[in-house]
């Protein structure tokens, strides 16, 4: 499907913004690229933004879908998260498919003085498509060095909820958990699903490729290729309310549902390709 894609500005930050015949949008931003604002056809945002992110350079954005590589969180010896959020990528153009698949907006990252402390040659892409109903995120990796490495990526992905007490998450219910709030404890299969009940942050190792968040009468419906594990996130109040780009009430418009590969680095030989891809279905 044909893709149109200008060139906007978010809050000082340089953006391309995507948009299909049929009225759905998006929005990513140069610094990180990092989609910012999605909405599907009739328009209608799915993604959160909070309204205290900072704009600074070289910060971190908080809401919308951050690039995580080649490090989640705090596991291993870079800044938290990795680099790649914090970086300028490259709008490198549209990515024209055949048949129905719809067009991909594509950016890119490299290797450079700004990525010195993970010492391997690599290249990065982020394929952003758009349909009316659907947003596609894949993030692509090629080894571009002469040995081996390794590493851990996400997609962050902050989800705009309206009544966050109501919200469930299926699909993860015979899948046991490491709980990130409890140090890491290793937790069994809750049979349930997810419900957000205070500070809730797990990571769901080999998870199940589909998984469906309810809202009230709303469903979204979140798959994923590539990508092995989830990571589902709420602060709760206490903490929202001691992060300084968040703010006191600010965990009540939002989940995050992450497609990763966290628990086991992903080892790329060189010439190698990888790719990740998190799907999101509005109902």
């Amino acid at each position: 499907m044909p893709l149109t894609v200008e060139p906007v500005q978010r809050n000082g930050h340089p953006c391309m913004r995507l948009s299909d015949p049929e009225g759905a949008s998006a929005d990513i931003s140069l610094h990180g690229a990092h989609v910012l604002s999605w909405k599907p056809a009739p328009a209608r945002e799915c993604l959160y933004l909070s309204p205290n992110a900072s704009q600074a350079p070289g910060a971190a954005i908080r809401g919308g879908i951050p690039v995580i590589f080649p490090q989640f969180a705090g596991r291993g010896p870079l800044v938290k998260h990795g680099f790649a959020r914090l970086l300028e990528w490259h709008f490198i153009g549209v990515e024209p498919t055949s048949g129905s698949d719809p067009d991909a907006a594509v950016f890119e990252l490299g290797d450079s003085t700004r990525t010195e402390a993970w010492p391997h040659r690599f290249r990065a892409r982020l394929h952003v498509a758009l349909a009316p109903a659907t947003l596609e995120v894949g993030l692509e990796l090629l080894n571009r060095d002469e040995s081996t490495f390794g590493f851990t990526a996400a997609l962050h992905t902050y989800l705009r909820v309206a009544r966050l007490a109501g919200v469930e998450l299926h699909g993860l219910e015979g899948t046991p958990y490491e709980d990130s709030a409890r140090s890491s404890a290793r937790m069994p299969a809750s049979a349930a699903p997810v419900r957000f009940e205070g500070e809730l942050d797990r990571i769901y190792p080999q998870s199940p490729r589909v998984l469906s968040l309810h809202d009230g009468e709303r469903v979204l419906q979140i798959e994923s290729d590539g990508f092995r594990d989830a990571i589902v996130w709420n602060p709760g109040a206490t903490l929202a309310a001691s992060i300084g780009d968040l703010g006191a009430g600010e965990h009540l418009r939002f989940v995050c549902v992450e497609s990763g590969t966290v628990i086991e680095p992903v080892q790329l030989a060189p010439g190698e390709r990888w790719l990740g891809v998190q799907r999101l279905r509005a109902g």
